[in-house]
Order: C-alpha cells, then sequence, then structure tokens
C-alpha cells in the first residue's frame, strides 16, 4: 500500500510539472501550443542513471507521432538522470527537458546504429564508411523543438575520444543532436555537454532556431564543435555561450566533389551574441567544408575569449564553388592568437578524387567595430596562388598586442582589399582608405521573423541584456571546462 501511495504521489507530481511546462510554452515559448503531452515515465522510463531509457524514449515518441496531424505532441522528461542510447523525433512535436533532468548518453555502441555517410561529405569525418547516428535524431520533419529551461544533455564523450585518439574508431563518431532535410526546427534553452563530437548539426534543413544553449566541452577534446549550420537556409543562432575543442561556431556545405554535386548552399545565416572560448580553435569558422558554397552571413555582436581566431575562412584547392557576402560587426576578442584567417591551403580531403580545377572564390568579405586585447598576431590573410580573395574590408578595427608579438603582424598573400581607421597598420594588400569609410552591414533582416506552423517566432533583445545566460547546471560545471588559465600564443 506504501509503494502505491509513492508511485502514483510520483505519477501526479509529474503530470503537475507536465501541465506547468505546457503553460509554460504556451506563454513564453513563442511556439504553438501541442494539443497532446506525456512524461516519459508514462512509457516505463525510469530516471536513476542506470537503467537505460532508450526504448522508452523510442516508444513515447512513436506513440504521439499518430498526433502529428491533430494538433502535434509534447514528450516531457522529468527530473532525474535519464540514461538513453539514440532516438529520432517526429514532426510537430516537443522534446521538453527539465532543469534537473539530464540526458545520459548511453556508452554501449549498440545502442547507436550505423547509418549512411551524409550525400554532400561521401564518407564519414572519422573514417570511411558510415557514421554513429546521433543521440537526438530526426529527418524530414516539420515543426520540431527541442527545448527545456536549462536541462542537460551529457554525451559521455571521454570514451569515444580516447577511441578517435586511439585510432580505434570503426565509425565516425555520434553527434548530441542531428536534424536533416527538416523545416521549422527550434533547439533552445538547454545545457550541451561532454559530446563525441559536434554538438549540433542542423543539416540540408530550412527554418531553423538555435538560441540560449550553454555548450560546455574540455577545450583539448576532438572535434568537439560547438553549433554547425551544414547546406542549410535561413537560420538563426543567438544568445549562446560555448567553451569548445574545436570552432565554436563553424559553418559548412559539403567536401569537395560530393559537395559541388549535392549543391546546396548555406545562406541567410545570423549569428549574434554568441560568447566564445576555444584555444585551439575559431569563434566562427567558414569552412572548411564548404563545397556547395556559403553566402550572405551576419555575425554581429560576438565575444571571444583564449580563442585561436576570431573568424577563420577555411577552404583550399577542389573545394570548388564561394565564400561571399560574409558581414561581421561589433566584435569584442580577448587573448587570442590572431584575429583574422584566411587560408586557401586548408588541405584536407576526403579521398584522391578531388577535382583539382575546382577553384572556391573567396569574396565580399567584411569587418567593422572590432575590438582586441592581448593578440599575438593581427592577422594571416593567405589567398590560393592565382586565385586571389577579393573584396576584403576591415574598418574601424583596435587591436591590442601581448607583450611577445609576432614581428609581423600582417601576413598577406593573394589577397585585395581595402581598410579604414585600422591598427596596428594592415599590409598594403589592404590599401588604406582613410578615416571613416565603413565596411558594409546589410541592416535588411532576413530572419527577423521565423514561422512555425501559424506562429511567428521572434525576438527582440534589449540594449541592456546579457550576452548570454548560464544556467545553474551550467554555472556548477563550468569549472571543469575553464578555470583561470591564460593561453600563451607568443
Amino acid at each position: 500500500m506504501e509503494m502505491w501511495t509513492i508511485q502514483r504521489r510520483n505519477q501526479v507530481l509529474d503530470t503537475i510539472l507536465l501541465l506547468g511546462i505546457v503553460l509554460v510554452l504556451i506563454n513564453i515559448n513563442g511556439v504553438e501550443s501541442r494539443k497532446y503531452s506525456a512524461s516519459l515515465t508514462d512509457f516505463g522510463g525510469v530516471g536513476d542513471g542506470v537503467t537505460s531509457n532508450t526504448k522508452a524514449f523510442q516508444a513515447a515518441i512513436f506513440n504521439l507521432s499518430q498526433y502529428a496531424s491533430d494538433g502535434g505532441s509534447l514528450l516531457f522528461v522529468p527530473p532525474g538522470k535519464w540514461l538513453t542510447g539514440s532516438f529520432s523525433l517526429t514532426s510537430h512535436f516537443t522534446l521538453h527537458i527539465h532543469k534537473d533532468a539530464t540526458l545520459l548518453a548511453s556508452q554501449d555502441e549498440s545502442e547507436w546504429a550505423v547509418i549512411d555517410p551524409l550525400p554532400s561529405y561521401g564518407r564519414g569525418r572519422d573514417a570511411d564508411g558510415g557514421r554513429y547516428i546521433s543521440l537526438i535524431f530526426g529527418t524530414n520533419l516539420t515543426d520540431v523543438v527541442i527545448t527545456g529551461d536549462n536541462g542537460t544533455i551529457d554525451g559521455q564523450g571521454v570514451t569515444w575520444w580516447n577511441k578517435f585518439h586511439k585510432g580505434e574508431l570503426k565509425y565516425t563518431r555520434p553527434y548530441l543532436i542531428e536534424i536533416m532535410y527538416s523545416n521549422e526546427v527550434q533547439i533552445s534553452n538547454l545545457t550541451l555537454m561532454n559530446s563525441p563530437s559536434w554538438n549540433v548539426h542542423p543539416v540540408y534543413s530550412s527554418n531553423v532556431v538555435v538560441q540560449g544553449l550553454t555548450i560546455l566541452a574540455p577545450v583539448t577534446s576532438p572535434n568537439t564543435d560547438g553549433i554547425n549550420p551544414d547546406s542549410c537556409t535561413n537560420t538563426r543562432i543567438e544568445d549562446c555561450y560555448i567553451v569548445s575543442g574545436d570552432d565554436c561556431v563553424a559553418v559548412k556545405s559539403g567536401w569537395d566533389e560530393y559537395g559541388i554535386k549535392f549543391g546546396m548552399p548555406t545562406k541567410q545565416l545570423v549569428i549574434r551574441r554568441l560568447t566564445c572560448i576555444s584555444p585551439f580553435s575559431a569563434v566562427i569558422a567558414l569552412g572548411s567544408e564548404m563545397s556547395g558554397g556559403i553566402e550572405d552571413v551576419r555575425a554581429e555582436d560576438i565575444t571571444g575569449i583564449n580563442s585561436e581566431s576570431a573568424v577563420r575562412i577555411k577552404t583550399a584547392v577542389g573545394r570548388g564553388n564561394y565564400v561571399k557576402d560574409i558581414y561581421v560587426r561589433r566584435m569584442t576578442m580577448k587573448t587570442m592568437k590572431m584575429v583574422f584567417w584566411m587560408a586557401g591551403n586548408y588541405g584536407s580531403h576526403p579521398d584522391n578524387d578531388y577535382d583539382p580545377n575546382a577553384i572556391p572564390v573567396i569574396q565580399n568579405i567584411n569587418f567593422r567595430d572590432v575590438v582586441a586585447e592581448n593578440v599575438t598576431m593581427a592577422a594571416r590573410l593567405e589567398g590560393i596562388p592565382g586565385h586571389p580573395f577579393s573584396g576584403i574590408c576591415i574598418s574601424n578595427t583596435t587591436i591590442g598586442l601581448t607583450q611577445k608579438p609576432k614581428k609581423i603582424q600582417w601576413n598577406c598573400t593573394e589577397i585585395a582589399g581595402v581598410s579604414s581607421n585600422v591598427t596596428p597598420q594592415p599590409c598594403n594588400l589592404l590599401t588604406d582608405q582613410g578615416p571613416d569609410n565603413a565596411c558594409n552591414f546589410p541592416e535588411d533582416s532576413f530572419t527577423s521573423a521565423i514561422v512555425y506552423g501559424s506562429t511567428r517566432l521572434t525576438r527582440t533583445p534589449t540594449n541592456n541584456e546579457e550576452q548570454c545566460h548560464i544556467g545553474n547546471s551550467a554555472e556548477r560545471s563550468l569549472s571543469q571546462y575553464i578555470s583561470t588559465w591564460e593561453i600563451d600564443f607568443s
């Protein structure tokens, strides 16, 4: 009788929490409310950190998928530690993770199916052939939301990192979240930790919002990119805090001949109010897998701390296509190896069948209103011999140097562009236009509103808004990823 009473009380508490979550979603989350809802415990979920909940997640989502055309559904993950392998989402669906809930990625490889490589890549990134499916996966979806009030997803990646370093991987490591061939996607208000590889990977998708994420990984963990929009259109990334072993945001669109053939660019991308710590990689990277093209990227209000570079363009002969119409403003950087980095000789290829005549075009790259301090080198700008990167503009930029700076601050080859009001003085290939000649930054808003069903998801930040919100669970975890270290880039 007592056991029945405890179980019944827990069910009632879950129901109350679930009702509260639904009301919160209706009031503040900016998406349509779901007609149907359920808790993971309704499908046998056990949040003890030991019991596998893979079948519970799969059963819950399969059951809720019947409501996709009838008002949609919500799956609530209540407080607890929920061990699980991979599971796939459905359309018109919300996964809501309570602030005291943690999804723990299973370390049992049998719970990770092997799927085909991405067609725009031709092979896995870690190994030839297939790749392990992501922890949270979805394909061909419409109107899907992954959210929480700073609930946590822990990839428990150390086992995968060790296998990577030892060369023991048969397939490419899984990501935490991957959504493919989908429209109207929102990933928001979560803490992601210890991903086996990339954290968030929207690919071949449109109308994507990634908002309010805290992403944490040890700075020496391999390829733990934060957010990687890949062959996506109309994407917004904002109010995120990322500590990474690789690029905090990496914009991609396919690899060499496979990306050229697939032919899907990343375009209409906004990145704003991003804070990044990445001692061995970039705050924002464009490429190196950019063979479908990258265009119309706008980044503003970016903070980088203890990072290798602020913005890096990575490409090579064989990539083909273009990186063009890139606009960046209001960057604040502290303790950087360099601020601007463009490399036309990145050189990583999926195989030897790439086209040596596929020369990428890099043009109309704009930076303005940049302040950096404790920097080793201002810029390394290296185009492709005979095919210079053109239309580069840098204005209103002040770079303070470390006590042991490089003797040559601007290393420029095979580039062409202009500069205005830049300190230290740029190389001669960036012609000085005199003061008060600001680089361009378009003011129109192609992602000012993204439509989910009949509801517009919009956001207008206040002037004094914090750049990123770090919830309690992130604050508790942050110290293990960044201590008081300073990276010596001299």
